[in-house]
């Protein structure tokens, strides 16, 4: 990979998870990003205002974040201004035990792609990333699921560079999607998708996308269908069942740290990412590393919530991924080396779901 010089560097509605992988939102904050972050079409996350980091490679610009020497956020836009793309440099507070950068900091980085493309279309910076038609009618975005495939992880200092574009799905809701490259080859390394719906912000009720809304996105949207993810045999689409006690694994009392609230008092949906690692068993984080993770959203979690983590194996699951990786390496060729598990997030005590998920995990190999 590309290296950069570091020193160059209703119960329903309720459990409805609103956060940034479409744009800025209600619950997506995040501890040590890059300048302020955002993402595409529904929650953003607040952070420390380093300035960009620039370098530059065989003459062409690597810029991380969203200051202004490395050009506008329109300028990002490629060429029919149907997506959006941004390069970032992998620094080291972002790198975990695997000496790659974390799931965590994809996430980030996914929520930062996507609010700077809301953003570079003129879409309202309130928080929501809203259009006008919206603002008049009081609407929203929340997300219900987000999936995310890495083949390969970026190590400290690697470019990476992201593509995001988001398009109608039906009358219910929008999606966004991303791939993620190395930038110093422009192998694809990841990709993501997402649902959202639109809510009403004063009734909290899910309404469905009118003409009007949709006039006033569609036009920023692909001309005909582009999914990261084919939806064929894809596991971005499977049904995430209820996990219930007692699970093989749990973590209790997780307590939500100021840093873990965004600017609306709830925790975000990065920290949530995290809660769902902690309850996985040790030996699986000693001898795998993550390669896709599902999460549906329930309810928002707020800052005096006790939370309890719960894993299980996912007995049911598909024992091999099938094409979904456009061949890559990173695809799990033996069965005996993939793990897979279930997981929910619950508020203690009265056991209200925070999240549902599933994870798989690959066998590390040597570096």
């Amino acid at each position: 990979m590309l290296k950069v010089p570091c020193n160059m560097l209703n119960d329903q509605i309720q459990a409805i998870t609103q956060c940034g992988f479409m744009g800025r939102g209600s619950i997506l904050t995040c501890g040590h990003q890059r300048n302020a972050v955002v993402l595409g079409f529904g929650s953003g996350f607040g952070s420390l205002n380093k300035g960009p980091i620039m370098a530059v490679v065989s003459n062409r610009i690597v810029g991380s974040g969203t200051g202004s020497g490395s050009g506008t956020l329109a300028d990002r836009l490629t060429e029919d201004g149907l997506s959006y793309k941004e390069r970032f440099v992998v620094r080291c507070y972002e790198v975990g035990i695997n000496k790659t950068a974390t799931i965590e900091t994809v996430a980030n980085l996914l929520q930062e792609v996507g609010c700077n493309h809301a953003q570079s279309l003129g879409f309202s910076t309130d928080g929501f990333a809203t259009t006008p038609t919206m603002r008049k009618l009081h609407l929203i975005w929340v997300t219900a699921r987000m999936h995310i495939e890495i083949y390969k992880y970026p190590a400290w200092n690697d470019v990476v560079e992201i593509e995001t574009w988001f398009q109608g799905e039906g009358r219910i809701g929008a999606r966004r999607d991303w791939i993620l490259k190395d930038y110093a080859t422009d192998q694809v390394i990841g990709r993501a998708t997402s649902k959202w719906v639109m809510m009403n912000q004063d009734t909290r009720r899910l309404q469905k996308v009118s003409d009007d809304v949709r006039d006033d996105y569609l036009v920023y949207c692909p001309r005909e269908p582009r999914l990261a993810i084919p939806e064929e045999n894809s596991n971005s689409l499977r049904r995430i069942p209820k996990l219930e006690d007692p699970a093989e694994n749990f973590k209790r009392g997780l307590v939500p740290r100021r840093a873990d609230l965004d600017m609306n008092q709830h925790v975000n949906n990065v920290t949530n990412i995290g809660w769902v690692m902690e309850s996985l068993p040790q030996e699986v984080i000693d001898s795998h590393e993550l390669q896709a993770i599902t999460l549906d959203y329930r309810r928002e979690c707020h800052h005096n919530d006790v939370v309890d983590s719960l894993t299980s194996v996912d007995a049911k699951a598909v024992s091999k991924i099938e094409g979904t990786n456009y061949g890559s390496t990173a695809a799990t060729e033996n069965k005996e080396d993939l793990r897979q598990f279930l997981h929910l997030l619950r508020v203690s005590g009265d056991g209200l779901e925070i999240n549902r998920g599933r994870t798989e995990w690959r066998k590390k190999h040597a570096r």
